[in-house]
């Protein structure tokens, strides 16, 4: 195990944790936001954003104080949470984006981490290779291979009790990626940020993302905590959760705060576009949007911050309660209504629903069936699989009606959508207590099949016949043809 995280409460990928960070003597609460300060540009100052909004960690850019004369003398002289005016725990990047723009900096790992913890910082990051998306595969594994090097080279680095992250590459290869994974889950480097996704973030590319998260987090142990680079806009923060993600740095706050950008989770608006704001967060019950568009420019770029804020950290709080209560995906399968791609987003995590079925609890309070994807979740596919354990009679009736009055059958057991069979005392069990629509959807009535298809393929000298509701003749073509068959519509 890691020392330095423990987790305490998982809901599919998502979890509850603590990141202990010793050269902070701090404790972050995961998921955990790290707002980028850029130690030029002060939108938002460091002690605001740990008093106002709660702010346990942050990240800014050694690179920028390296190369900057009067910062740079400042943090060594002083150490960078005196320059920062922040007591919580300081992330620092190392160059790597600046090497990804500009495709050369001129710092080493060696030279840069042992400047980070010259400066103070508690989490270091040595000098990856950030490999875009959609390069050839050539080109990612030379640059995975030089990443590795340069994790290799950051462990024989004394850095104290200052924390390392080893960066996840392997650009849009799930291969490398897990091999990536399995690679820096093997140093003694302590935290593990899936890098070079932000391209993918840009365009939209949320499917692609998860691809990328999943295959790294197959390679890393079960204890590593996951630092999404540049997650960005808080829309995508509970689908990012529910990946197994720990760690989201945004700027977004700040940028698009500079462009007239105004935030919610469902996307963002331009200010000249609001006519009122939806929000009730202490700018937006102070200002309209008139009276906003009508302060000055550093006071509108600092008002706007101060809401895009509010928002983003409220959306954390948002995925922590619901990673306690049990009811992230239906969180998710909210927020992937916001945007198309989104949506693609949450489809590709449930083609992942086997690896989120590992860290699933087994039992919640409640399961919502909120839209097709909700067939699809883990605790369907978990019910499917026990299946198999249940011991079954020589003449069984699936139904989803009442149990038979006369003895045709050994036993009966009840078939809900989208779960499908399951003997009727088990009614009142996770998730078979779940809240269904009266309208069921073909999706939830093609799972249910489907867990009728496994029961009947383990139980070979059984005889089995299914009473239902009306199920298009596609999905009953999908049964074992010695499945008998009742239409109880006529009922």
């Amino acid at each position: 195990m890691r020392e330095c995280f423990e987790i305490r409460s998982t809901d599919a990928g998502g979890r509850l944790g603590e990141l202990t960070v010793p050269r902070a003597d701090v404790t972050v609460e995961t998921p955990a936001l790290l707002p980028v300060i850029n130690p030029n540009l002060d939108t938002i100052s460091p002690r605001r954003l740990a008093d106002e909004f709660g702010a346990e960690i942050l990240i800014t850019n050694s690179y920028i104080i390296h190369g900057t004369e009067d910062v740079r003398e400042e943090a060594l002289a002083n150490g960078l949470h005196d320059v920062l005016d922040f007591p919580g725990a300081i992330m620092t990047d190392s160059g790597s984006f600046q090497l990804a723009e500009y495709g050369e900096i001129d710092v080493t790992t060696e030279e840069i981490l042992e400047f980070q913890h010259a400066i103070g910082s508690d989490i270091g990051t040595p000098v990856d290779i950030p490999t875009p998306p959609d390069v050839s595969r050539e080109r990612a594994e030379a640059e995975l291979e030089t990443t590795q090097e340069r994790l290799e080279a950051a462990e024989a680095v004394d850095t104290g009790e200052m924390l390392v992250t080893a960066p996840v590459q392997g650009s849009t290869y799930p291969d490398l990626r897990e091999r990536a994974g399995r690679h820096a889950d093997a140093t003694d480097l302590d935290v593990f940020p899936v890098g070079a996704v932000v391209p993918l973030m840009n365009d939209y590319r949320y499917d692609d993302v998860v691809d990328a998260v999943t295959a790294a987090k197959r390679g890393l142990g079960a204890d590593a905590p996951v630092h999404l680079f540049g997650a960005g806009h808080p829309m995508m923060f509970a689908l990012a959760a529910a990946m197994g993600c720990d760690l989201f740095d945004s700027a977004a706050y700040a940028l698009y705060a500079r462009d007239d950008r105004y935030l919610t989770v469902r996307g963002t608006r331009n200010l000249d576009d609001l006519a009122y704001f939806p929000c009730s967060c202490p700018v937006c019950a102070s200002y309209s949007p008139t009276e906003i568009r009508e302060l000055p420019d550093r006071k509108r770029e600092e008002a706007l911050a101060a809401h895009n804020l509010h928002v983003t950290f409220a959306e954390i709080r948002r995925i922590k309660q619901a990673i306690r209560a049990g009811t992230l995906l239906e969180l998710v399968e909210q927020r992937a209504r916001s945007h198309p791609t989104m949506l693609d987003g949450y489809r590709t995590l449930l083609d992942h629903a086997a690896e989120l079925e590992r860290t699933d609890p087994v039992s919640k309070g409640a399961f919502f069936y909120t839209s097709h994807e909700s067939a699809r979740r883990p605790e369907v596919l978990r019910h499917h699989r026990r299946l198999d354990r249940l011991s079954v009679p020589d003449s069984l009736l699936l139904t989803e009606g009442d149990a038979p009055r006369g003895d045709e059958f050994d036993a009966s057991w009840r078939v809900e959508p989208p779960f499908g069979p399951f003997p009727r005392a088990l009614s009142k069990s996770y998730p078979l207590t779940a809240e269904v629509p009266d309208r069921t959807d073909r999706a939830a009535i093609a799972a249910a099949a489907d867990g009728v298809t496994r029961l009947v393929e383990s139980n070979p000298d059984t005889e089995f016949t299914l009473a239902h509701r009306g199920w298009p003749a596609t999905i009953r073509d999908r049964l074992p043809a010695r499945v008998e068959l009742v239409d109880l519509t006529g009922e």
